[in-house]
């Protein structure tokens, strides 16, 4: 059962590199306490993807640069965790559609969800309004703008669907990376650019 009390829940997968971008979660755990009344535990939470803890968050999130490739028991758990109601953010860290994580991630999703069951997602979701208002859908990031990866702006997010609602909401926009600084350092940005983290989490959270 899934616990009323906020938890960031980051994926640990046996494969590739899931320890990425250490900073983000404690500044987005800030801007929860900053714009919502959500209760929240303040450490993040490493979960086992093989271990059946993973289903007491109704958040998770999954990230990295190198190759994606689940052993049984945790393809078995990803599938189980997403059909029964658990939502998993998915960043891809390389900010690169071409990329190990992007190309091995999707192989996953289509082996175990169908090769249709990844989609863009319309920039009038619910998720762009679950909150703030992003009405041009997912904001851009600075990785977008500066070359980084494929030197793509990506307009769109991808996701997986169960019963009309996200399970899985695919990144290539590595907002990881965007969100990864000491959040007392927000003062020095004209917008605050974790705002769509909130988005995502209460829209998870059913909020």
């Amino acid at each position: 059962m899934f616990s009323s009390r906020f938890t960031f829940a980051r994926i640990k997968y046996r494969s590739g590199n899931w320890d990425t971008d250490q900073r983000m979660p404690a500044n987005l755990l800030n801007s929860l306490v900053e714009y919502t009344t959500i209760p929240i535990n303040q450490e993040e939470k490493i979960v086992d993807l093989a271990d059946n803890e993973l289903f007491l968050y109704p958040f998770t999130y999954l990230s990295g640069h190198k190759l994606v490739q689940f052993n049984q028991q945790e393809r078995t758990n990803f599938k189980k965790y997403i059909e029964n109601g658990g939502f998993v953010f998915v960043d891809d860290c390389n900010h690169d559609i071409d990329g190990l994580f992007a190309k091995s991630f999707e192989a996953q999703m289509s082996s175990l969800f169908g090769p249709a069951a990844l989609k863009k997602i319309p920039n009038s979701h619910e998720i762009y309004r679950s909150f703030f208002k992003f009405e041009k859908g997912p904001p851009t990031t600075s990785f977008e703008l500066n070359g980084w990866g494929d030197d793509l702006v990506h307009d769109y997010l991808k996701a997986i669907e169960i019963n009309g609602r996200i399970g899985v909401l695919y990144s290539n926009k590595d907002y990881g990376c965007e969100w990864d600084y000491d959040f007392r350092n927000k003062r020095f940005y004209a917008e605050d650019n974790t705002k769509f983290g909130v988005n995502i989490i209460l829209y998870a959270m059913g909020v």
